[in-house]
C-alpha cells in the first residue's frame, strides 16, 4: 500500500485494525454477556489495540535464529495472537468459563475458555494481514525509520 515498508507503519495498522475489532467487542459484549461490567467492555477494547501493536512490532522478526526457519507473518501472527489470549485465560479464568456457560451453555460444545486461544489465532491473521499489507515486513521496516 505504501511505496516503503515501516516498522511505525505497521505498528499504527496494527493498533488501528486492533482498534475496530477492540470496539466490535466493546459493542457486541452486551449481547453475548448482559451482565457483564463496563470495565470488562474497555478491557475487550484496550486489550485488541494492545494486541494489535505487539503483532504489529513482532513483523521485524521473519527469521528464527535459533531454530533456523523462516517465520512467515501467516505463521508468527497468528502464533502471537493465540499465546497471548492464552496467557490472559489464565489471569481470568473464571470470568471466561462463565461467558462460555453463559453464550453456549454448559453442555455446550465449545465451554471450555481455553478456545479464546483459537480465537486469538484468528485475530492474529487479520490484524497481522493488515499490518503486513500497510507497514510491509521484515528488518526493512527498521531500515527506513528515523529522519
Amino acid at each position: 500500500m505504501f511505496p516503503n515498508p515501516s516498522l511505525m507503519t505497521r505498528i499504527a495498522a496494527g493498533k488501528f485494525t486492533g482498534l475496530m475489532l477492540g470496539i466490535f467487542g466493546f459493542f457486541i459484549t452486551p449481547y453475548i454477556l448482559p451482565d457483564a461490567d463496563l470495565l470488562i467492555r474497555w478491557g475487550v477494547l484496550l486489550w485488541y489495540t494492545t494486541f494489535g501493536a505487539i503483532i504489529g512490532a513482532f513483523g521485524v522478526f521473519t527469521y528464527h535464529p535459533i531454530l533456523k526457519l523462516p517465520m512467515p507473518w501467516w505463521f508468527r501472527d497468528p502464533l502471537i495472537g493465540a499465546w497471548m489470549n492464552f496467557v490472559m485465560v489464565f489471569f481470568t479464568y473464571d470470568f471466561m468459563q462463565a461467558t462460555m456457560n453463559h453464550v453456549f451453555g454448559p453442555d455446550g460444545l465449545i465451554t471450555s475458555p481455553w478456545w479464546f486461544a483459537a480465537e486469538g489465532a484468528v485475530m492474529g491473521l487479520i490484524i497481522g494481514y493488515a499490518a503486513l499489507r500497510f507497514g510491509g515486513e521484515g528488518p526493512e521496516t527498521v531500515a527506513n525509520e528515523g529522519p
